[in-house]
């Protein structure tokens, strides 16, 4: 840049300064200013991502982060396999067994993992972690556990608690589809330690990776909503399936309505015991309400009560039609 000199004539500034000294500046200063709008907006693509847990959710979340155009994305699980898989297909750069080779780098860890091993991975490594560094889970339960972790986080440290309303009834990578994010619905469950610079990153990244909607919500409300629209039914389709009469070739018999409403009941069983138990309140009062609307409709049928029937009918029709 040439040095500033302005030479008044007759007490104005010449012409040829305002037509190239003052317009460089202003291009220049503008070309800064964005350049640092744009790194400001794009943070996380530059964000040094760790996964822990590479099954079906933790893949499914390397696989759509890549998609996204992630590339610095890390992942640790105990699974040698699982991770040379997850290395081969190129959803991570590296892959770890002990955390503390990687937890320290991370700008972002993602715990995809089971909701009593979330506080033992704080435990282990709370004095590991990178100052600034945003945590988030995957668990399908907030109420249970988020005051133990709060209380154990090290200063610094921004745990952003999160759900996403997708997944496959199998499990580990193989199952794992950037797909099952696509349209989905994330829940985040704010707490009053959270920086909202940091949630609008987490946020940023969830859309990023094909999810439509994202709702903030405490943690009261979203166990109580899960009870229901992710507890009960998985709930139903493990009492439909067990109710079924054995040795009668059932599959002889089934059509879309028997297979989608079935397709949960293959069930990761220590997974879902974990959640079921540690939202028990809450599932109980869904499965009591749904055992009251199934007593409706059998009373019904016991009185042949075609028009109380059809009353049901009718008003769950409406009702699904506004979700």
């Amino acid at each position: 840049m040439k040095e500033w000199k302005s030479e008044k004539i007759n007490g104005k500034i010449p012409m040829e300064f305002c037509n190239s000294e003052l317009l460089w500046i202003v291009f220049y200063n503008f070309f800064i200013i964005n350049s640092f709008i744009l790194l400001i907006i794009n943070w996380g693509v530059f964000m040094k991502i760790l996964i822990v847990g590479l099954g079906v959710i933790g893949g499914s979340f390397a696989m759509a982060l890549k998609a996204a155009g992630y590339e610095d994305v890390y992942g640790i699980d105990n699974n040698l396999s699982t991770l040379s898989k997850a290395e081969e297909l190129g959803i991570i750069k590296k892959g770890y067994v002990d955390a503390g080779e990687i937890v320290g780098a991370a700008d972002l860890i993602i715990l995809a993992i089971y909701p009593m091993l979330i506080k033992r991975f704080i435990e282990k490594n709370r004095n590991l972690f990178k100052s600034g560094a945003i945590v988030t889970d995957t668990t399908g339960i907030k109420k249970l556990f988020i005051d133990d972790i709060l209380n154990i986080l090290p200063p610094g440290i921004d745990f952003i608690f999160g759900h996403p309303m997708a997944g496959r009834e199998k499990r580990g990578i193989d199952y794992a589809s950037k797909e099952v994010f696509r349209g989905a619905n994330y829940l985040i469950t704010v707490t009053d330690k959270n920086k909202e610079e940091n949630i609008k990153i987490l946020e940023d990244i969830i859309y990023d990776m094909g999810f439509k909607r994202i709702k903030r919500i405490d943690p009261i409300f979203h166990d109580k909503m899960i009870g229901f629209t992710s507890q009960l039914p998985h709930a139903i389709a493990v009492a439909l399936i067990n109710s079924d009469e054995e040795d009668r070739d059932t599959g002889s018999f089934i059509g879309d309505s028997y297979r989608d409403l079935t397709r949960i009941a293959n069930i990761n069983e220590d997974l879902w015991s974990e959640l079921f138990i540690g939202n028990k309140d809450n599932l109980i009062e869904s499965i009591d309400n749904f055992i009251n609307e199934i007593n409706y409709i059998k009373s019904a049928l016991v009185e042949s009560d075609e028009k109380r029937l059809k009353e049901l009918f009718i008003k769950s029709s409406k009702r699904r039609e506004k979700l």
